[in-house]
């Protein structure tokens, strides 16, 4: 849909022409000085969001030195543009013209004050920038200015036919992208020529062509028969800039709404290369938290070079103000945690306020075991992941459950809860190494009698049991579990609440010194409680029929080291039990930093969590870590004040809300402007769940697009394109964009039309 130029006596729109449209600014200051220039009445009883939603300003109406290229696919504005250029007379010469935009007259004083103020104004910026004066007086020096300067040429038959072939080229392409359709579609290159069709793309237009787009059918008529129509580097070209188009609208309400949050998730192979997906976490125009998908980073291994691509990716291709980022998560797989963390030290050392936190999709003690520098800790959580998918994918569920019933036999509700619990992804929760030890002979059993029979079932199924059973029937394995259950038992009910309601977030927080001082005291007592861990290992380990001894990879680096007689509860105690107390100790202290701490304290700002202290809160002192972010921090102390006052002398009837969501929705939250500033922040918090699930799909369409796109065929164009569906594109927009960057190519392509079509004319 183009869009139009509101300015006075202005026709122009996106479609007949490069330039660049701006929305009226959300600051109602800003937004009244546009109002004001633009001279029309009828702009003046709307509200700055009204006016932002609906209405555009070309570049014309704004000086060169105004306008900025952030990149090649985005011109904006500098943060106090203001338009001064108008045409505020042409319609006299026609006073029989019906003249859509009413032009508000001025009197002579407001003529006055006007031209006083850009006097002023021209005063102050030379002051504070000598330098721009040379600017303002040649603005064909300022990057894009000549183009500005330029009258608007009509387009030419050619021009037309091309931009309209463009056109159709991208509606493929998003087609494509919505309905996760590879580009080649069979491999093609591997197999001899007409075993398949031709690859999706093509076969896409030939179908257009055939179901009457004339524009496609006259591109191909007239284009030589060796000539590609549209090859794969222009496919990866028009494809860029698809998802730039994409994800920009995605961005401009992230900018729209300042404070966000940045969230990364595992680590995904595409087409045979390691990148991580990007979330932004923000608060929209209607107080709704969100969870977008925004894109893919290529991952590097050195983690010092993939912090500076991380920032320089989000800073200057995507365009975030990181001085806006209020939070930072990173859920990674076992092995990497290191890396991401180097990363979001980086981050902090320049950007203080992006706390480092867990994500809310995580559970606490998930994330604890994969950050554990322990290559033992991480096998055994692959092969957890392994069964997991193992049974879910198999015919064998009915065979655990006779096994369950048959060792649960005194104990039918655990028996029960665990043959519920199998058919989930049990694999993501706080109890997960509990449930894989309570299971463990079950899953033995099971898979032992699938190799035992394995008549019954194929030979995939019956091989791959045969591995897992060899995996878990290992002590290295069994030990590993057992201990790490028992240290992380000391966190499970800290991480649980923590994904809890906000009052549960809230008290968790205050309850985080507790649960060091327990794991500190594990320390000190290492010896006895490894101990105790050990003889359960052991325990299990017998009802399995396995040795309990040392693995055999340190035995053979030992030998011929006569004096190295080790015990297996000696070695497990020194390879892993201490180790993992001291990590977790750490990662504790360092996820919940002081400032983290603090924020989450501000929590009691939630009503809820108010009255469940007696409304004697102090949100004030903790809130100093966001005054800057506060659009009046002098009035912050009263306005706290009446907040506690409006909840604690409400009426009988009134329920006190529970979540950041709900008193972000009430309908006198604007009279309270520093106590919404602050929900927003802290809603945006990675650690923060969001309430509304319909706002969370971004990370559910990531993963149903990783878990039904193989591998080869997964592309990061394509990929947003397909998760971000329902987002609105702008045909136009990526058409021109695409003629700006690859000029040469349109041209091209014109020329060859002119040549060939007067090379029509003289064969006839």
């Amino acid at each position: 849909m183009p869009n139009f130029c509101a300015a006075p006596n202005c026709t122009r729109k996106s479609t007949q022409s490069d330039l660049a449209f701006f929305r009226f600014p959300r600051d109602p200051a800003r937004c009244q000085r546009w109002v004001e220039n633009c001279r029309r009445a009828d702009l003046e009883d709307k509200t700055p969001d009204q006016l932002n939603k609906h209405y555009r300003l070309c570049a014309k109406h704004f000086e060169a030195s105004m306008i900025c290229r952030s990149s090649p696919y985005r011109t904006v504005l500098r943060d106090n543009a203001v338009p001064t250029i108008f045409d505020l007379t042409s319609h006299l010469n026609n006073p029989h013209s019906r003249h859509r935009k009413r032009i508000k007259e001025l009197s002579e004083e407001e003529i006055r004050t006007l031209k006083q103020q850009k006097v002023d104004e021209a005063y102050e910026q030379e002051k504070t920038n000598p330098e721009s004066t040379d600017e303002l007086q040649n603005p064909a020096s300022e990057e894009g200015g000549d183009e500005h300067m330029k009258d608007d040429v009509p387009l030419t038959q050619e021009e037309r036919e091309n931009k309209d072939y463009l056109k159709s080229l991208f509606e493929i392409l998003i087609l494509m992208g919505r309905q996760n359709i590879p580009l080649d579609g069979h491999g093609a290159d591997e197999l001899p020529e007409g075993i398949f069709t031709p690859d999706n793309f093509q076969a896409l237009l030939e179908f257009r062509i055939n179901s009457g787009d004339e524009v496609l059918r006259k591109r191909f008529e007239t284009t030589a028969v060796n000539l590609s129509y549209c090859s794969q580097a222009q496919q990866k070209q028009m494809l860029e800039i698809c998802e730039s188009c994409i994800r920009e609208e995605t961005l401009r309400e992230v900018r729209d709404s300042h404070f966000f949050s940045i969230v990364t998730e595992e680590v995904v192979d595409l087409a045979g290369e390691n990148h991580l997906p990007v979330l932004v976490r923000f608060v929209d125009d209607s107080h709704n938290l969100r969870e977008e998908f925004v894109g893919f980073l290529p991952y590097e291994a050195d983690p010092d070079i993939l912090a500076v691509k991380f920032h320089t990716t989000i800073i200057e291709k995507w365009g975030l103000n990181m001085e806006y980022c209020r939070g930072q998560a990173y859920i990674v797989s076992s092995g990497l945690a290191s890396k991401m963390k180097t990363v979001a030290t980086r981050i902090l050392e320049k950007y203080p306020q992006a706390v480092y936190t867990l994500s809310s999709s995580c559970a606490l003690n998930i994330w604890l075991a994969k950050s554990v520098p322990v290559l033992g800790i991480s096998i055994a959580l692959g092969t957890i992941e392994a069964v997991c998918t193992f049974f879910h994918q198999s015919q064998v569920l009915s065979d655990l459950d006779n096994v369950i019933s048959l060792l649960f036999q005194n104990s039918e509700d655990r028996g029960k809860e665990l043959k519920e619990v199998i058919r989930s992804h049990w694999t993501c929760r706080h109890d997960t190494f509990e449930i894989i030890v309570d299971l463990m002979q079950a899953l033995v059993l099971c898979l032992d009698g699938i190799n035992e029979s394995s008549a019954r079932w194929n030979t995939m199924i019956a091989g791959r049991a045969y591995i897992l059973s060899s995996a878990l029937a290992d002590f290295d394995f069994v030990v590993t579990v057992v201990i790490v259950k028992n240290i992380l038992s000391f966190t499970r009910a800290f991480g649980k609440n923590l994904q809890g309601q906000t009052s549960d977030v809230f008290f968790a927080a205050s309850s985080l010194t507790a649960v060091l001082h327990s794991l500190n005291e594990v320390m000190e007592n290492i010896e006895v409680y490894h101990e105790f861990w050990f003889e359960e290992a052991t325990s299990l380990a017998t009802k399995l029929d396995l040795p309990v001894k040392v693995p055999g990879k340190f035995c053979r680096a030992q030998q011929g080291n006569l004096d190295s007689e080790v015990t297996p509860e000696n070695y497990y105690k020194e390879a892993l039990s201490i180790p993992t107390v001291e990590h977790i100790i750490q990662e504790l202290k360092d996820i919940f930093s002081e400032q983290h701490l603090r924020a989450l304290k501000c929590l009691s700002l939630v009503p809820s969590v108010m009255g469940q202290l007696k409304f004697n809160t102090s949100e004030e002192h903790h809130a100093d870590m966001y005054k800057n972010d506060l659009p009046n921090p002098d009035t912050l102390s009263a306005e706290l004040h009446c907040w506690r006052i409006k909840w604690k002398h409400r009426g009988k009837d009134i329920e006190l809300p529970t979540s950041i969501y709900e008193a972000l929705h009430l309908p006198d939250i604007k009279f309270f402007p520093n106590v919404y500033a602050l929900l927003k922040v802290l809603c945006i918090l990675p650690l923060m769940k969001v309430e509304n699930e319909k706002f969370e799909v971004g990370r559910r369409r990531l993963k149903a697009y990783l878990k039904n796109t193989l591998t080869e065929q997964r592309s990061g164009n394509l990929a947003l394109l397909n998760i971000n569906f329902d987002i609105k594109h702008d045909l136009d927009l990526m058409v021109d964009t695409y003629i700006k960057l690859y000029p040469d190519k349109a041209e091209f392509q014109e020329e060859f039309l002119s040549s060939n079509s007067s090379e029509i004319k003289e064969e006839t």
